[in-house]
């Protein structure tokens, strides 16, 4: 015999309306939540998604649209959203475009077909202005020109820390490799150029496909052509992870001949020898707060659209601590100096 939405109600001691409520993000309170979910645990109970569906026009589902699910910082953001939208009785759809704007569209398009209750999207730069049936929450990287709510990181800050961070150790050459394919790359070039400027330095910046093939490929014909770099900044951690691979090949010593960090605190980057000085993003907040916004949305579509600018942390590791304070001051006094 099937569990019914009044036998939860029932095990809560509440009524139906307030058990629908809960299971639909209402305005409940917490501890009314709280006893709706341990109910429909005890019960078993399983929402009629498809009459849901029929009654409200809506599927109560979430689509996430995502760049490359092979790179873990999208893997942990997906995790994110699909927690938040599981505590919220959603189900998530979730795509990969390969960063391919005509797959982009094509899955766009299935996100309508399919009344999604709400659409995360980290869009490619050849999206343009577009209007939704449902609320789009961009991550990762936002257009302020595309009139959607985002959650982004202040990319400013995380690429002048790491480039400060360098620039401390007593790297002068510092390069910086950056993806071509969307704006979060571009942003973190431009606070990259700015910082380098800046502390009187000259950028030196490659852009590249954000794949670890094509990264290793770049970082081995520069760090055996003229005037290589002395530490190679990396926009995302599949850009980091090539850069190693090249080090690795060449016999490159960090962090002494050559200082790695880059964005993404992926578990091979701790686990590597030395360890990898990276910028660590708050990857399953940025899931959990577009989610948020979806809800905030859904209750009330007239608010102001909103941009969610999260911090993260930079983790110094062996890559980069390759001099003291005193080493660093011999390093610019030049060998021999007194």
């Amino acid at each position: 015999m099937s569990v019914r939405i009044k036998d939860v109600a029932k095990v809560a001691g509440v009524s139906v309306a307030t058990v629908s409520r809960a299971l639909a993000g209402g305005p409940v309170s917490e501890s009314l939540r709280q006893r709706v979910e341990q109910a429909v645990r005890a019960t078993g109970y399983r929402p009629d998604l498809s009459a849901r569906r029929l009654r409200t026009r809506r599927s109560e589902t979430i689509g996430l649209i995502v760049s490359d699910i092979l790179n873990p910082f999208f893997t942990a953001v997906a995790r994110g959203v699909e927690d938040a939208a599981y505590a919220a009785g959603m189900r998530v759809i979730l795509c990969n475009t390969d960063e391919n704007p005509d797959r982009e569209s094509m899955y766009l398009r299935l996100m309508q077909e399919e009344r999604v209750t709400g659409l995360i999207l980290a869009p490619t730069l050849g999206m343009g202005r577009l209007t939704f049936d449902f609320p789009v929450v961009l991550i990762d990287r936002a257009d302020p020109a595309s009139g959607h709510d985002s959650v982004v990181i202040d990319n400013h800050r995380a690429c002048t820390e790491l480039v400060t961070h360098c620039h401390d150790q007593g790297y002068r050459r510092i390069g910086g490799l950056f993806g071509n394919t969307s704006a979060t790359g571009r942003q973190r070039a431009e606070a990259y150029r700015v910082c380098m400027d800046s502390l009187g330095l000259t950028p030196d910046v490659r852009f590249v496909a954000p794949t670890a093939t094509m990264a290793e490929s770049v970082v081995t014909d520069w760090l055996t052509g003229p005037n290589p770099p002395d530490a190679i900044v990396n926009s995302n951690g599949r850009l980091l992870m090539g850069s190693a691979r090249a080090i690795r090949r060449l016999g490159v010593s960090m962090p002494d001949d050559l200082g790695l960090l880059g964005f993404d605190n992926d578990e091979w980057t701790e686990l590597v020898d030395p360890g990898v000085t990276v910028y660590e993003q708050p990857v399953r907040e940025i899931g959990r707060t577009a989610m948020a916004l979806i809800s905030e949305r859904l209750k009330d579509s007239g608010t102001t659209t909103r941009q969610v600018v999260l911090s993260g942390r930079c983790l110094i590791r062996g890559s980069t601590s390759r001099r003291s304070a005193g080493q660093t001051a011999a390093l610019l006094r030049g060998p021999g100096a007194p």
